[in-house]
This record gives C-alpha cells, structure tokens and sequence, in this order.
C-alpha cells in the first residue's frame, strides 16, 4: 500500500506531538445589542444584521469555526501531510467521544446524518417479514430508505403516528415486536421539536431483541446527550446544525458490543489498519472502520473549534438558555390564539405553530422584518440558538400578533 497511508498510520499513533492547526481570533467588535446571558453574541455575526431564529434549519457559525476553517485552507498552500491530516481528525473523536459520554473506539465519521441512517439500514441483519418502526415525526430522508428497503429485502415499515404533535413511549408498545430489527427515531423531532424520551424507548426495542438508531442532528449541541444513559445503540449527527460546524460531515457513534455485528457497506484504504501479503489487508476494528474515503479535514477542522466552543460555553447552560426562549414562544404564541404543533411543556429549542393566512402573506412579513424563520404550507417553525435572546423572541411575537 501507499506510503501515505503508513505515514498516516505512524502519525495517528503519535497524535499527542502533533501540532494542530489553531484558529486566531477575529479581532475586537462591538457586541450586538440585547442581553446576552451566554456572553456570545459578539460571535457571531448574524447576531449583528438579522433576528436568526431558524438554527434548526442552518445553524450560523461562531467566528472562531470560520477561523478555524480559514486556517486549515491557508495551510493549505504548504505542503500538507496525510498524517497531520488524520491527527486532527482524532483528536476531533476525543472531543466528539467526550460530548456524547462515549468512548473514541465508538465514534466515526461519515458524511451526512442520512449516511448514516442508510449504514444502518444496510447492515442491521434483516429478513424478508422483519419490520422497521419509526415515527410520524421522523426527517422526510428517513421515509425514503425505509420505504426502498421494504421494496428491496422485503421488510414490513411501521410508522407511528403523533397525536397532537407528541409520540409518548408507550406509543411504540403495541408496534415493536419480536420481528422488528430495528427502531429508528429523531432524539429530537426537525418538525416541531419534539423531544423523545429515549431511555424509555431504548427499554421497548431491547425487550424484544431490536435495536434502536438516532438521528440527533436536532439534539447533539443544543441539549446534553448521553448515549449511555439513553442506552442508544447507533447515533449519526451532521455538524452544521448545533455543532456550529460545516457540511459534509457527521459523527457516527455505534455502541462498542455491537462492533462485530453490524459489517461495513463501503470499502477503502482508510479502513486498513495492516497489510498482508498478496494484496490482503487487516480492516480497523473500531468505529474507524467505517471511514472508507479522504474526510472533509476544513470540516473537521471547523467542527473541532465548534465541539471547543460547546465545551467552553457548556452544553447544560445552553439548554437552559433556549428551552427558556422556547417556553417564552409557546406561552405568547397561545396567548394570541395560535394552535400549536409543538406539545405544550415540550423541552427544546424549536417551536412550531399552525397559521390560518395565506403562505405567501406569512413569509413575506417575516422576510420584511428580517427574522428569519422555516415557513412551511401550514405552519411556521422558529428555533432560539445560544445566540439567541428576549428581544428577539419579542420581536417574531411581534410579528404573529399582526398575523392572527
């Protein structure tokens, strides 16, 4: 094999001498104006020009990941070295492993939260009358694969339906049973925020020899997330969300017993850990064995200044902040007359509400105010980031108040 990949190999074993790329600073700015409880807003540049409240959507950036990124692709203009490269990426692990309580061997990387839904979807044994359940409130790509694997293996799809926007735990008694495979749910809903009582759920798919998948792309960031305590068997994020990182790029966690269970469905040099005579290779053992390909490293550079800020700022204080805001838009969305989506008490960051005028009114005057939101056919989703504040909030009650 190539000398590149041993080089690689020798670099990664000596990750603590590596030297990182760091990101400067951005220099001084005047912070926006509002209150600022996380002492963050200064960071973030959009803070400064619009009211954001649409992170469930695209979460924007702080300055140090742009930094962070713009430093990698400045070093790019040197030579580089495929062992530096992958040193970066395992030190991004650790702080990966860190945030979700895993533990490195556990953590991969794969290039979108769908990729890792699919993984899954491939490799979990399954046979023609097994069954797959997912919920009602699960992301549209979801429905995709499942719906192409009931045609190809010969699976049974079972969806369960919300009520009133809500999937109680218990709404998965009746549907799991000794054929399904595999339980796959959004840890928070992209639809209305709808939080999941995971641990409770985990119990029913275990009970009856399923395995349970997450899509937490809603949820790493924005909440704390322990894969121990909620006892997930696989979990897949992609980072430009509340991970305030770039695209193309996503954390795969998969729980260490499972390991020898679930194969790979890609193959490529990056999963090589020796070779052997006559063309044959020993393949990675941990999470890294579902590395096939070159990794996306300006992103993985970015999702490692972003993972430094989270840890910095602290994940607790974070939902704590916007689970506030959250609440302050549900409380004044229903005291104007609004039907919402969102369960009342539900505990996140996104909110969404049902509207009577006409679409194209809608958005128009939430682009006329500059707040920026997720105009859907019948209902409006809003979502409060760390940057977020009251004021801001406020400002969209604002705006429902002349749209009732």
């Amino acid at each position: 094999m190539s000398i590149d990949r041993r080089e690689f190999l020798a670099a990664t074993a000596a990750l603590a001498a590596t030297t990182a790329i760091t990101p400067s600073r951005a220099g001084a700015i005047t912070d926006p104006p509002g209150d600022d409880p996380l002492g963050v807003r200064g960071d973030f540049p959009v803070a400064s020009s619009r009211t954001y409240l649409n992170s469930a959507y695209i979460t924007p950036s702080p300055r140090q990941s742009i930094a962070a990124g713009q430093a990698f692709l400045e070093s790019k203009s040197q030579p580089l070295t495929v062992g530096a490269l992958f040193a970066k990426v395992e030190k991004v692990r650790v702080q990966f492993a860190r945030l979700v309580n895993a533990s490195p061997e556990e953590i991969g990387f794969v290039y979108g939260t769908t990729e890792g839904e699919n993984l899954v979807a491939n490799t979990v044994p399954m046979a023609p009358g097994d069954n797959v359940v997912i919920d009602e409130l699960s992301y549209e790509g979801a429905f995709v694969v499942y719906r192409e694997l009931e045609k190809r293996r010969g699976i049974e799809l079972r969806i369960v339906r919300h009520r009133d926007g809500a999937v109680p735990a218990s709404d998965f008694e009746p549907v799991v049973d000794r054929r399904t495979r595999l339980v796959s749910i959004a840890w928070v809903s992209h639809l209305n925020g709808f939080r999941h009582e995971m641990g409770a759920i985990a119990d029913i798919a275990h009970a009856r020899g399923a395995l349970l998948h997450t899509d937490a792309i809603q949820a790493v960031g924005m909440l704390p997330v322990d894969v121990r305590a909620a006892d997930v068997d696989f979990l897949c994020c992609g980072t430009y969300k509340w991970l305030l990182g770039g695209f193309g790029l996503a954390p795969f966690y998969i729980k260490r017993e499972l390991l020898d269970r679930i194969p790979m469905d890609h193959f490529g040099v990056f999963q090589v850990s020796k070779d052997l005579p006559d063309y044959r290779f020993e393949l990675e053992t941990t999470a890294k064995r579902y590395e096939y390909a070159t990794l996306p490293f300006a992103e993985v550079h970015q999702l490692g200044a972003g993972l430094a800020y989270l840890e910095r700022v602290g994940v607790g204080r974070i939902e704590e902040h916007v689970v506030a805001l959250g609440r302050r838009m549900q409380d004044g969305l229903l005291r104007q007359g609004y039907r919402l989506y969102t369960p009342p008490g539900n505990r996140s960051a996104v909110v969404s509400f049902y509207f009577t005028k006409p679409t194209a009114d809608v958005r128009a005057a939430f682009e006329a105010a500059k707040v920026d939101v997720t105009v859907r056919e019948d209902h409006v989703r809003a979502s409060a980031a760390l940057f977020n504040n009251t004021d801001e909030v406020d400002r969209l009650l604002a705006i429902t108040q002349r749209l009732v």
